[in-house]
């Protein structure tokens, strides 16, 4: 059997989306599995054995180009996929399936596209109330039962990469690292103040750790303001802006500690099993916690809020400024009792 995944746009949902494989792969004896997915994603899929093969996905969010999406799914017929299962739920991720005739197509209600989906799926929030939930229920007859043991992503290490990491940026194998993962999509609303990051790296410094930075080239401003406040530079690294997605996956493999906001590199780091500490403020860990257990959770607000902006006037949510760093950092201790 032959199946055709179309990935989300997100990296956390994409790690998120290993649990559907490895569901997929215990019901099926001979399975092969081939991604769709946006450019950003698909180191992450190269890093699950469950993958055959990842394809980039040519369009650019927004872009509907019906003639060229009809193209495309022409073009890949002759790999004869018998099922499509479509994760985001727009009408223009369940074009290219429909158009390379894959005979089922499996998805939940969305945008309109009941013509482009044979398989489609109505939602219960109350039955499925994580994404992960309702990734791997896609797996499964329409409304059945989730299992009691949903299975945790969990994306191979390149040991060589590590190695050329480790040598190319000087990380000190000799010394416990915690990585600090401070960026986050939609600005401060979703991250934990630069100044309190640096609270944490300072002292983890003096206790002769190393402190890495990871984060993305959207990120470097966050790096910068952390790096201006860091006391101690010896063993500190500022690599925000200098790695791969593939090479946070092998550098978070190797830490003793994660700090994290809500953010595709935490949903990494638990997918690699290393102690987390993940921190909310308008998102929920109801709805995509972390995958592993070895992670602690922190989170002051109640709920969730779609608000992407600040409450407050420097643009942070107060839930997050609520966090206090010594409270954190009591917690990251724990993992090292």
């Amino acid at each position: 059997m032959k199946i055709l995944i179309v990935g989300p746009s997100w990296v956390g949902d994409s790690v998120i989306s290993q649990s559907l494989f490895k569901k997929i792969f215990s019901i099926h004896q001979e399975i092969c599995i081939d991604v769709l997915a946006p450019e950003w994603t698909i180191d992450i899929y190269q890093r699950m054995k469950e993958i055959n093969h990842a394809y980039k996905n040519p369009f650019n969010h927004g872009e509907i180009k019906i003639g060229d999406r009809m193209a495309f799914g022409n073009s890949i017929r002759v790999e004869e996929y018998d099922q499509a299962i479509v994760l985001p739920n727009s009408l223009k991720s369940a074009l290219i399936p429909f158009f390379a005739k894959i005979p089922l197509r499996t998805g939940w209600r969305g945008e309109m596209r009941y013509a482009l989906i044979n398989d489609m799926r109505i939602l219960d929030k109350s039955m499925y109330p994580r994404m992960v939930d309702r990734f791997v229920a896609l797996a499964l007859e329409e409304s059945a039962q989730l299992p009691s043991n949903t299975p945790f992503p969990s994306l191979s290490v390149d040991k060589e990469n590590l190695d050329s990491l480790r040598e190319e940026f000087e990380i000190d194998t000799s010394l416990p690292i915690i990585c600090l993962c401070p960026g986050a999509e939609f600005g401060p609303a979703k991250r934990w103040p630069t100044d309190y990051y640096a609270v944490v790296a300072n002292e983890y410094l003096k206790k002769n750790w190393q402190v890495i930075l990871l984060g993305s080239a959207n990120d470097l401003s966050i790096g910068d303001e952390i790096a201006l406040q860091i006391k101690e530079q010896s063993g500190f690294l500022n690599l925000i802006g200098e790695t791969k997605l593939k090479d946070a996956v092998d550098i978070l493999s190797s830490s003793s500690l994660v700090l994290t906001n809500d953010s595709g590199l935490m949903h990494i780091a638990a997918s690699v099993d290393v102690p987390l500490v993940a921190l909310y403020g308008p998102t929920s860990p109801e709805f995509t916690p972390p995958l592993s257990n070895k992670v602690k959770v922190i989170k002051k607000n109640e709920g969730f809020s779609i608000l992407r902006t600040g409450d407050l006037e420097d643009g942070y949510y107060q839930g997050f400024k609520d966090i206090k760093p010594k409270e954190v950092l009591a917690t990251l201790f724990k993992f090292e009792s």
